[in-house]
């Protein structure tokens, strides 16, 4: 049996090169002889450079592009911005370039030029997107004509965690850990959701995290369905985005945070009340949570399926599926706040089967508990995936439900 030995201090170089190492390895496996990334997830995986987003809107302009080859163990980094990056020195200077701008025509004649020193002629070449002007020049682009798409290569190799990686996923948990105890200090009768968001993003920031993923939700839970927010299809809705409204006494709320840290991401949930102890009634929710996720633990190991999981989840409650619909009982985790392996979702029976989980995938499960009256029970739990079950990367409390 081989437990995964995670190092209390990530080695950044390390996991660099393991990570470099497992995607050419994956680009060999499936053919491709060169990768074009653009999505900022992608990039960061490939080249362990990772950088805040400060504008979403700007991140499809003024965005870092990288293309990684075969026979190079480096790859290159085309990058538009400096400040506040992190990990460039992981790269040789040669590696690390001014800023393609891939939306433009202009931009896209000047980087033809670049692939066609970096790139092979008559390679394989695989790309995560395309812009329109990349689409307009896609026969000089790729004159080979032999085009792939780059997600399945990039999924492949992100699927397993390095040890190194595990490390720095457990810090970002770890951040968002710490930041959320500060939070629960304010959280009391009066408190407006935008204050606990203010209170929440200090702290992380304070702890180290790199950016802001997940918008904090601070979701207040109606009693019944009929009294919440209307939805197309009649089902809870989460999440809703956090204003200045006024938290009240008895108040439930679904919590729900990310945040980033060297690139990759951390995911919180739990479920408070606010201003009292919950009801003996809602604390039998929480009892109910706990032996779900017991009975998804128990058949958690490597080689069981994303239908095992399902099956045992949905056994543990009575028969009834103990996950939002058009949601998820439980995703990956890493560069991505949710990635492959995804369990549970409308893919169906057959999609849950087909996910065969590995050791060293990370897990994050988030199954969840209704019943009109009470504003249910929802929190999360992550851990990694080990031959012989399972090691947990989260230690918070439950309070005010349990320890």
């Amino acid at each position: 049996m081989t437990v995964i030995d995670i190092p209390d201090t990530p080695d950044l170089a390390r996991m660099r090169r393991e990570c470099g190492a497992r995607l050419q390895a994956a680009m060999t496996a499936q053919g491709v002889d060169a990768l074009i990334l653009l999505g900022n997830s992608a990039v960061s995986y490939a080249t362990g450079v990772s950088w805040p987003l400060g504008d979403s809107g700007l991140a499809h302009v003024d965005r870092p592009v990288a293309v990684v080859t075969a026979d190079d163990p480096w790859p290159h980094l085309f990058m538009p911005f400096r400040e506040g990056s992190s990990g460039e020195a992981l790269l040789p200077s040669d590696h690390i370039h001014p800023p393609v701008y891939l939306e433009y025509d202009e931009g896209v004649r000047n980087f033809a030029g670049v692939l066609a020193d970096l790139v092979p002629a008559g390679a394989t070449v695989a790309v995560d997107e395309l812009t329109g002007a990349m689409r307009r020049a896609e026969k000089t682009l790729f004159p080979s004509g032999s085009l792939r798409d780059a997600s399945h290569v990039i999924g492949q190799a992100k699927l397993v965690k390095t040890a190194d990686e595990l490390s720095v996923i457990r810090k970002a948990l770890r951040i968002t850990e710490q930041a959320m105890a500060e939070v629960t200090g304010t959280l009391k009768p009066g408190a407006r959701q935008v204050d606990l968001s203010a209170r929440f993003l200090r702290k992380a920031y304070e702890y180290g995290a790199l950016a802001n993923v997940i918008d904090p939700i601070w979701q207040v839970m109606p009693d019944s369905k009929a009294e919440g927010v209307w939805t197309t299809h009649g089902d809870l809705a989460l999440p809703l985005l956090s204003t200045e409204r006024e938290l009240a006494k008895g108040d439930v709320l679904w919590t729900d945070v990310g945040i980033n840290y060297a690139g990759y991401m951390s995911d919180f949930g739990r479920t408070w009340v606010v201003g009292q102890d919950p009801t003996p009634h809602q604390k039998s929710l929480f009892k109910r949570w706990q032996d779900i996720i017991a009975a998804v633990k128990g058949v958690t190991r490597a080689g069981a399926t994303g239908a095992d999981l399902t099956k045992a989840a949905t056994d543990a409650n009575g028969g009834e599926k103990p996950w939002l619909p058009h949601f998820y009982l439980g995703h990956g985790m890493g560069v991505d706040s949710a990635e492959m392996p995804l369990i549970g979702t409308d893919l169906g029976q057959e999609f849950d089967e087909s996910q065969v989980l590995q050791a060293g995938t990370v897990l994050v499960l988030e199954p969840v508990i209704w019943e009109d009256g009470t504003g249910g029970y929802r929190s999360e739990e992550v851990i990694v995936i080990e031959d012989e079950g399972w090691t947990a990367l989260t230690d918070y409390t439950y309070a005010p439900y349990g320890d």
